[in-house]
């Protein structure tokens, strides 16, 4: 009983080396996290299943396994709760352009793709500072009204 209540507080606290030197000692003869990265892993599943932690930190739980495309093992009536507890961000850019004539439009939507583009590629290089996204749709402006 010693082991689940050292396990149990380890999943409480968070802590993926403790929960990676309990298993160590208690499980040997089982397949080891070879790391803390695994370690966290196995913690944040563990977290999601047991009935005994609280539904913050199962949920908690819940969302960090879900944003690294990994399984959780909530319980699917309870994944509406934590879905509202820890919520998905969404991260976007808009960009408007605007045209004062019929035939400036071709233009301005030439102009919207490129800074489309533009974001896109930062957000693909990982880059998602707004002040810095927000400077590069400035030059692009600044470069199409010089043309």
């Amino acid at each position: 009983m010693e082991a689940a209540s050292a396990f149990r507080q380890a999943l409480l606290d968070g802590s993926a080396t403790d929960v990676r030197a309990l298993w160590a000692l208690v499980y040997p003869q089982l397949p080891q996290p070879e790391n803390d990265k695994e370690a966290a892993v196995v913690m944040h599943r563990a977290r999601t299943e047991a009935n005994s932690i609280p539904l913050d930190l199962r949920a908690y739980s819940h969302r960090w396994l879900t944003e690294r495309g990994l399984p959780s093992g909530l319980a699917d009536h309870l994944r509406p709760r934590a879905e509202r507890m820890y919520p998905v961000v969404a991260e976007g850019t808009a960009i408007a352009v605007r045209s004062r004539s019929p035939e400036g439009l071709n233009r301005a939507l030439a102009l919207r793709n490129a800074m489309s583009d533009a974001v896109a590629e930062m957000y693909a290089g990982g880059n998602k500072s707004p002040e810095q996204i927000k400077n590069r749709l400035a030059e692009i402006r600044h470069k199409w009204r010089k043309t």
